[in-house]
């Protein structure tokens, strides 16, 4: 494997080793790098900065909605497991012949056969699909914000010249991620396009991305197992590992605990796109169109507020709906957590951050609002959101392994508003379920689903959020 370091990162880490007086390389690493650096490396996608930001100021889309064929059920009916499902004897003895040594008998894509790393079925096309557009949208958002933002404004919040390097070489990941997923797509993967992002500083941009990147993997895991490539699954599970590490380092930039659940939530591709769409202002012409439903925003009018001291005593704090980020706005200097001097409430950069006020806590009233469907959003404003609910019933908490339903209160059709009590359960003893970075929905009836069937509830959302529970 070839070791090189493009001009750019040299001069960066000469900067670095300046700054510290140490030597850059030494004699002997300098020879060992001119010996291998003559070892064909792969190019990249073609990638640019995007000089264009904010929302989309274009003529009216000629096509609007998702890509669509013919269409032959209105939703997929659950059925039972399928035959044999607990045929095989779970007891750690081997109940087949091995067909080599240190082998097991099963597996999928086992049996020596070359892998094929590309898509090979539109569920695979339109699944990876998805993923690119988050692969881009990251690698514009990670530079812009580093653009836009002054040394002192990051400063401020604690994010110091190191870590800043670190949101550099994120960025330079999703170069690579943007290429994976281009390689295995073929030639009509959709490229790079213009965004607009819901912040005006530091502290509202860093909870922008640690909410984008928990719904980029989120999304990922969701579809993940059910791809009929194998070996595409493979690299992008190698991907995504890297997005689960981004979303840890956002949440520590944010002073927010890294990790407070046990589990992190698959969703479905149709809740990934919900929430991505509303910031891609315009993408190039004949850009790919994805198949995946935009469902209505949903508002969390009391959305617990990371920034504040106190995170669970807000109103109408977010810069918007579907990502709901938080907005620094109208809290005063001395409620923000970044300026509290007692260790229990600040919330400054930190590898791990604990703070005695809760976000959020079972039995909370969260007081919600939806849009009416018919919103056009997402590239070129060219697709339309869409329900099948005519009036919501319940609040699908989305969160570790479960889909935990509480009812909602209050509802008005019209003003598209309820109340609902954040509910008290456990995904195991001593982890609560309602946690982290998760997914709020809105439903008509409480369907019992599970992390692998979770897509089938789609037919039943009638709006969609991020929750910051925690």
């Amino acid at each position: 494997m070839a070791v090189q370091l493009s001009l750019q990162r040299l001069v960066r880490l000469a900067l670095l080793a300046r700054a510290y007086a140490v030597p850059l390389v030494s004699e002997a690493q300098t020879t060992f790098t001119e010996q291998v650096t003559s070892v064909p490396v792969p190019s990249v996608v073609p990638h640019t900065n995007v000089t264009s930001h904010g929302p989309y100021t274009g003529p009216s889309p000629t096509t609007t909605g998702a890509l669509s064929t013919s269409v032959l059920a209105p939703s997929i009916p659950a059925r039972p497991p399928p035959p044999g499902s607990f045929d095989y004897i779970a007891d750690g003895e081997l109940h087949g012949d091995q067909p080599a040594p240190f082998t097991p008998s099963g597996g999928i894509g086992t049996n020596g056969s070359a892998p094929v790393y590309r898509v090979q079925s539109d569920f695979d096309y339109q699944s990876l699909a998805l993923a690119l557009y988050h692969e881009w949208i990251e690698l514009d958002l990670f530079h812009w914000g580093l653009a836009t933002f002054s040394v002192e404004e990051f400063e401020a919040f604690g994010i110091n010249a190191e870590d800043r390097f670190l949101l550099q070489y994120m960025a330079d990941q999703e170069i690579g991620h943007a290429t994976v997923l281009t390689n295995m797509l073929g030639p009509e993967a959709p490229r790079q396009c213009t965004y607009n992002y819901p912040v005006s500083n530091v502290r509202e941009y860093i909870d922008f991305n640690q909410k984008l990147t928990r719904w980029a993997e989120a999304g990922v895991y969701g579809f993940l197992p059910h791809l009929n490539s194998g070996p595409a699954a493979q690299l992008l599970l190698q991907t995504i590992t890297i997005e689960a590490r981004q979303q840890m380092t956002f949440r520590q930039f944010g002073g927010q605990f890294p990790m407070p659940e046990w589990h992190t939530p698959g969703i479905p591709q149709s809740w990934a796109w919900t929430l991505l769409a509303p910031y891609i202002s315009s993408c190039p012409y004949n850009q790919t169109r994805m198949v995946w439903q935009n469902f209505p925003a949903l508002y969390i009018l009391n959305q617990p507020n990371p920034a504040r001291i106190n995170g669970s005593d807000v109103w109408n704090e977010t810069t918007g709906a579907w990502a709901n980020t938080l907005s620094t706005a109208n809290v005063s200097s001395s409620e923000l957590c970044i300026n509290a001097t007692n260790p229990t409430l600040d919330c400054p950069a930190a590898i791990s951050q604990n703070r005695s006020i809760p976000l959020s806590y079972p039995g909370r009233q969260v007081f919600l609002q939806w849009d009416a469907p018919g919103q056009v959003v997402g590239p070129n404003n060219s697709y339309v959101t869409s329900t099948n609910v005519q009036e919501p019933k319940f609040a699908a908490w989305v969160s570790q392994l479960n889909v935990t339903y509480s009812p909602l209160h209050n509802v008005s059709l019209t003003s598209k508003t309820a109340y609902t009590i954040q509910p008290n359960v456990s995904t195991w003893a001593g982890d609560p379920a309602v946690n982290g970075t998760m997914f709020l929905a809105l439903t008509d009836i409480d369907l019992h689903v599970t992390p692998y069937n979770v897509s089938l509830i789609n037919p039943h959302v009638a709006a969609l959020a991020v929750y910051q529970a925690g």
